[in-house]
């Protein structure tokens, strides 16, 4: 049975670093997912409410870079491995249903189909090493038995009371996001070996690019809608949808012009590269994805309401969501060129001094503001690297 297996591993050529469509099937789930997401933070987006969507964007997360790590070093054309996507797809949607009702009545669905979505998948990969490489077979062994302790609180928490609830899925999130820092370290087996897993790093940083793709497209399709449903307000609301759309483009180009494709290099060309993945994909990423949606709340909240005077908690939204986007993206660019780039870092404090006009500002006049900053930085990053390579040339 081992010696059937060696063809569902990944094959080291060219057309290996290629998505696959199964991978791109996959990902069609997370874009209902995200949009449940979004629609579930302007029906009601208070900090309370703001605090418990970091929860749901760190699971959402979670869940598919850990199923992109596994069809990294899975063959994802291999049928056994189709039927996996297959099944987590099934999974996602469950997930995705009972998100908005999650601090609710659908909080053990919502548990019950993360846990199994985590623990099947790791399951999976169990199987697929064993008797084929050791040390991958190990630990994936770690893995599982760190996710069946977080799945057991992903389950109790869906079990307790809202306001337990809370709690639970925290300490269940912080031994996930922790596991992979300590390299699984498990009682009995001690830790994984330092690059067990070989990763194909241009393969990760593309699936990580096509993620971005598929948040920037959840703005988009929020936005439109939205746009949509107040195209009779006046000509106001097409000045904020031509905002809303410039700010998804500055977004594009800042994350797309140069960085993504350095970090793939990066990745590609590192002789680390299991520990260059985890910094650069996943836990860096984590800020991009968190502040593009956090951004499509805050366009959404502009069209809705483009006159109602400023207040912090949209304010969360519409100058939150592009710190954590430029610091994600300013994390990429440093540790993928070891340079930091300062447009992103003078961008972020603009944005975080535009909080002291709140109170003094419309929603539409932050969006602008937001537009303003993210322009700046393009601006500054392209001369500034148009510069640098006519220098090095």
């Amino acid at each position: 049975m081992a010696e059937g297996k060696h063809h569902w591993l990944r094959k080291e050529d060219h057309e290996s670093t290629k998505a696959s469509f199964p991978e791109l099937f996959f990902d069609l789930v997370f874009v209902f997912a995200l949009i449940q997401l979004s629609q579930t933070l302007v029906s009601d987006f208070s900090f309370g409410i703001a605090f418990d969507a970091l929860i749901f964007i760190f699971a959402l997360w979670w869940v598919w870079i850990h199923t992109t790590w596994v069809t990294n070093l899975l063959d994802a054309e291999v049928v056994a491995v189709r039927l996996l996507l297959f099944g987590l797809m099934f999974l996602g949607i469950v997930l995705a249903i009972a998100l908005p009702k999650a601090f609710d009545e659908a909080g053990l669905v919502f548990a019950l189909a993360y846990a199994a979505m985590q623990l099947s998948r790791s399951l999976f990969a169990l199987y697929a090493f064993r008797g084929i490489d050791a040390a991958s077979f190990m630990t994936f062994v770690r893995i599982t038995l760190w996710l069946v302790v977080s799945g057991g609180l992903w389950i109790a928490g869906g079990l307790a009371d809202p306001e337990s609830r809370t709690l639970f899925w925290i300490v269940a999130l912080a031994i996930e996001y922790a596991a992979p820092l300590v390299r699984y370290w498990t009682p009995g087996i001690g830790a994984s070996q330092d690059e067990t897993l070989r990763v194909n790093g241009e393969h990760l940083a593309e699936r990580c690019a096509l993620f971005v793709i598929i948040a920037l497209g959840e703005t988009i399709i929020t936005t439109g809608k939205t746009a949509s449903d107040h195209a009779d307000e006046g000509g106001i609301i097409f000045f904020v949808l031509v905002a809303a759309f410039l700010t998804t483009v500055l977004m594009w180009w800042i994350y797309f012009h140069d960085g993504q494709e350095r970090a793939a290099d990066t990745a590609e060309d590192t002789n680390e590269p299991q520990s260059t993945a985890d910094h650069l994909f996943t836990y860096g990423h984590l800020p991009i994805v968190a502040g593009i949606i956090l951004t499509a709340v805050g366009e959404d909240f502009t069209l809705t309401h483009p006159h109602e005077d400023g207040a912090y908690n949209n304010a969360l939204a519409i100058l939150g969501g592009p710190i954590l986007f430029l610091a994600g993206t300013a994390w990429m660019k440093t540790v993928s060129s070891r340079m930091v780039p300062w447009s992103h870092c003078v961008g972020m404090a603009a944005a975080l001094g535009g909080f002291f006009i709140v109170p003094h500002a419309q929603n539409f006049q932050l969006q602008i503001l937001t537009v303003a900053i993210l322009l700046a930085v393009a601006l500054w990053e392209y001369i500034a690297l148009k510069r640098f390579r006519r220098a090095a040339a």
